[in-house]
């Protein structure tokens, strides 16, 4: 699996849309068993959304966990005390080899695992490692079928560009199971578990927005396949804009941008 290389700035130029999943995502999260609790955030990106874990828990030992040098640095700006005794914490760690340091009262991944293509077969690992009646949950994207990310693929694989990135597309690479799928994998953990999908229809604006947005996430890894060649980046935008506009025509409004993300949240029984 080809590394891509990641930037804190614009992964947050849409951080409203971002941020909103995860807060679905918090408020079906039982309460916890530990008092303070110990919570992980595995693929926690530039920590803004695990500064959001101490709101619900202020007392709680929250430990951000990614494998981007880059995002680390950015979520560091939230590392420290938090106002109710707790503390806020940020390390280095690869989800796709991650072992759990300690029981955990609650192990969130928001916006990860997608990149993380044997993560089915982990939550064995991460659901056993819960304190009794601890909580596992995650946020998955799901575009695979989406306009931005068949074009995608197919861009790639075209005749120009398959040479150097054959293979690299976000969505060709993805390996996410459904709600059901989910549920039948974390139940089998003999988890109580609530699982659901939803598809936002996200309203963005500015100049190409859906481009902008895949900046952020889905383009990183051809962005860094790319990134020693400024003339080539610059064609395949534009070609890769061209495509968007058609799929997702400005409205006076804004650009609608369908997006899909599945949810889980497995509470292993005490």
């Amino acid at each position: 699996m080809h590394r891509a290389t990641w930037d804190p700035q614009q992964y947050l130029r849409h951080a409203g849309h971002r941020t909103r999943p995860f807060l679905d995502l918090l408020a079906r999260i039982p309460e916890l068993p530990g008092a303070p609790a110990h919570i992980a955030d595995l693929g926690c990106g530039a920590g803004n959304i695990t500064a959001l874990l101490a709101n619900r828990w202020p007392d709680a030992h929250i430990t951000g966990l990614d494998n981007s040098t880059d995002m680390l640095a950015a979520a560091r700006e939230f590392a420290g005390p938090t106002s109710g005794g707790g503390t806020l914490d940020f390390r280095a760690a690869d989800a796709a080899d991650w072992v759990p340091d300690r029981p955990y009262d609650l192990v969130v991944s928001n916006a990860a695992l997608q990149w993380v293509p044997n993560h089915p077969e982990l939550l064995a690992g991460w659901v056993a490692s819960l304190a009794p009646g601890g909580t596992f949950a995650l946020q998955v994207p799901d575009q695979s079928a989406a306009p931005s990310h068949t074009l995608l693929d197919a861009l790639c694989e075209s005749a120009r560009w398959r040479g150097r990135l054959r293979g690299r597309a976000d969505g060709r690479r993805q390996v996410v199971l459904s709600p059901v799928g989910y549920l039948g994998l974390l139940a089998d953990l003999d988890c109580t578990v609530d699982a659901w999908e939803t598809t936002y229809a996200q309203l963005v604006t500015g100049t190409d927005p859906v481009l902008d947005w895949t900046k952020g996430t889905a383009l990183r890894p051809v962005l860094t396949a790319l990134a020693d060649d400024p003339e080539a980046t610059t064609d395949f935008l534009a070609e890769y804009r061209d495509l968007l506009r058609t799929a997702y025509p400005a409205t006076r409004h804004g650009t609608v941008y369908p997006f899909r993300r599945v949810f889980a949240v497995a509470t292993r029984r005490s």
